[in-house]
């Protein structure tokens, strides 16, 4: 069996994949980019989230998230804590202190996956911690989880 579709079983709870998603996930999983256009409902968050928690179990580090939409972050968050995975959020929601302690924990290793607004993606303070993850080997993946980000923030 396939580390996949462990995962998928393991954390997600599903016996199969569906439509294409193992191909992709496989793909990605491998270092490999895709453009996944599914439907709402379709399971494309899986087709990051699977990767995500692969490559961090082979030591490669966190996956970043670009999603415009906080209640979106915090529902993928919740979602990723109840499985077991351990994932947090940066936006507007966060007060000073709050965007530290996920920095730091960000930096330490501590996130499969990191869920981060457009807008502070572009700050010279989140390009300072990306470069940093970079240079520890520690940037895994990136996605982007809403199509109108990359017209918006491209």
């Amino acid at each position: 069996m396939s580390l996949a579709r462990t995962v998928l079983q393991d954390a997600f709870g599903y016996e199969h994949f569906r439509g294409s998603q193992q191909a992709i996930v496989e793909h990605v999983i491998d270092g490999g980019d895709a453009l996944v256009l599914m439907p709402t409902g379709g399971g494309k968050s899986l087709c990051y989230q699977i990767p995500a928690i692969v490559r961090q179990q082979q030591d490669q580090g966190t996956t970043v998230v670009i999603s415009p939409l906080i209640a979106l972050m915090q529902d993928q968050v919740s979602s990723m804590h109840e499985v077991g995975v351990d994932a947090a959020f940066l936006n507007s929601t966060l007060d000073y202190d709050q965007t530290r302690d996920v920095e730091m924990q960000l930096l330490s290793g501590g996130y499969t996956l990191l869920y981060v607004a457009p807008e502070r993606l572009n700050t010279p303070r989140f390009l300072g911690l990306l470069d940093e993850l970079l240079a520890m080997g520690k940037l895994a993946l990136f996605a982007i989880d809403e199509a109108h980000c990359v017209s918006q923030w491209g």
